[in-house]
């Protein structure tokens, strides 16, 4: 998981707090002491082989948390090892000297590691999880990611419909019936659901747990009420609760039904929100004409077809970043920025050549070495996810630094506050590289195949 997505922090930070929790709940055992000392170590020598990793296990301020549970481990086993060979009025005047020393060592390294800049601090990504309003108030590169918004109560029911109303009936039976697994499983749900909660992304974090949780309630759900089922008195004794003993059974019996009908209603749900929400390729669009018909958008492919093999295989394509790694792959030329945006700084570059007035995006480009711009356009076709539709995140982000100081997004504005991209609209936008690149593209002649999201390139 290291290799293949960031999102191994959330569970390098989630096993540290189970073992954490079972401590300050007295369920610490040796056998929990071995567990987690051995995916520590090893987890840690294996992800440091990975080149883009390399020692961020070590130096990163998203990783201590598993490097002082795992210091506390040592320290926990310790104790329990003095404890068993000292008297008791000597083990607790070591004690307190090892724990008020051990703190003391331990603050004072991480202070001056920090200071020194050996431990990186926390991520924008990171502060945004716990602060959501942080990214959108300093890091606007990070608020621009369609994956960083908070997610909305309809995408909870649409991705995972059932499970939604289940979810808190498995948290129910685990509280009920408290073990190391229903620990680990409580805390691993209430986590997700929050950071779920703060980045639309991590619903890939919270769905695994939502299915357990949600299993857990119904599993415990079916088996109470299917023992009721054929419930029949016991004996003659019984005779007087017979009509008790028949409601029940109907009771159970009814349970039981609407619980298959709500089961088929999610598989059948399941099944249509993959075949029509999650199985259609980002470069390859489509969409609903009036008479029902499927109608295909395949203009990005075109587009970098035609960069492929009508541009030199050594020309620099400059275009905004979610467009950067379907050009390296299919059009196989050299990008400025792409969708790894850690480079701020470059992404803002570019932000401010498509912001500025074509003069000043010039020069810019010569400084960038550019040979061509790729914009997309959607007006003739009512593609929502254009340029034009970013181009604010443009301006924000090409303004974040300290060389776009001069690009203000009040500017792009018309006096009545409106972002207005027809005539009306303000004459710093309508002068800007990226809207005259869009505007070349909607007064070419209209056919039936350019009625669809436009590629410029020039």
């Amino acid at each position: 998981m290291v290799s293949s997505w960031g999102g191994y922090v959330f569970l390098i930070n989630l096993i540290p707090l189970h073992v954490l929790a079972l401590m300050v709940t007295g369920r610490f055992s040796h056998r929990i002491y071995v567990a987690y000392s051995t995916l520590y170590v090893l987890g840690t020598l294996l992800s440091m082989q990975i080149s883009f990793v390399g020692f961020q296990p070590v130096q990163s301020s998203e990783h201590m948390a598993a490097l002082g549970v795992f210091g506390l481990c040592q320290l926990h086993a310790f104790v329990d090892y003095v404890r068993s060979k000292l008297p008791k009025e000597h083990f607790e005047l070591l004690f307190r000297t090892v724990v008020v020393a051990t703190a003391t060592v331990t603050l004072g390294v991480g202070g001056v590691l920090t200071i020194l800049g050996k431990i990186s601090p926390w991520t924008g990504r990171f502060y945004s999880l716990l602060d959501p309003s942080y990214a959108k108030n300093n890091i606007p590169i990070i608020a621009s990611v369609s994956e960083h918004q908070p997610t909305s109560w309809s995408s909870f029911y649409f991705d995972l419909q059932l499970l939604v109303f289940m979810f808190p009936v498995g948290l129910y039976f685990c509280f009920n019936k408290l073990t190391d697994a229903n620990i680990f499983i409580i805390l691993y749900g209430i986590t997700s659901i929050y950071f779920a909660g703060v980045m639309v992304r991590l619903m890939l974090v919270l769905a695994p747990v939502m299915c357990i949780l949600a299993g857990i309630g119904v599993s415990a759900m079916l088996t109470t009420h299917s023992k009721q089922v054929d419930a029949t008195p016991p004996d003659k004794k019984g005779k007087r609760h017979e009509g008790n003993y028949f409601m029940r059974a109907e009771v159970a019996q009814g349970f039981v039904a609407m619980m298959c009908i709500f089961l088929t209603s999610y598989t059948m749900h399941c099944t249509w929100v993959t075949s029509e929400a999650y199985s259609s390729p980002s470069i390859v669009l489509s969409a609903r004409a009036h008479d029902g018909s499927r109608i295909i958008f395949d203009d990005f492919r075109e587009a970098y077809y035609w960069l492929r093999h009508n541009t030199p295989e050594d020309a620099k394509v400059m275009s905004w970043w979610d467009y950067g790694y379907q050009i390296t792959a299919m059009a196989n030329r050299t990008i400025l920025v792409d969708n790894n945006t850690w480079n701020n700084t470059h992404i803002s570059r570019v932000g401010q050549a498509m912001a500025s007035p074509e003069d000043r995006a010039y020069e810019i480009m010569r400084e960038l070495d550019v040979n061509y711009v790729l914009v997309i356009f959607g007006g003739l076709s009512g593609y929502s996810s254009d340029d034009i539709n970013k181009f604010l995140w443009m301006v924000r982000i090409g303004g974040s630094t300290d060389r776009g100081r001069h690009i203000k997004e009040q500017d792009y504005y018309t006096p009545s506050g409106e972002f207005s991209v027809d005539r009306e609209g303000s004459p710093v936008l309508l002068n800007c590289l990226m809207y005259n690149g869009c505007a070349t593209t909607a007064s070419a002649p209209s056919t039936p195949k350019q009625a669809s999201p436009q590629a410029m390139t020039g």
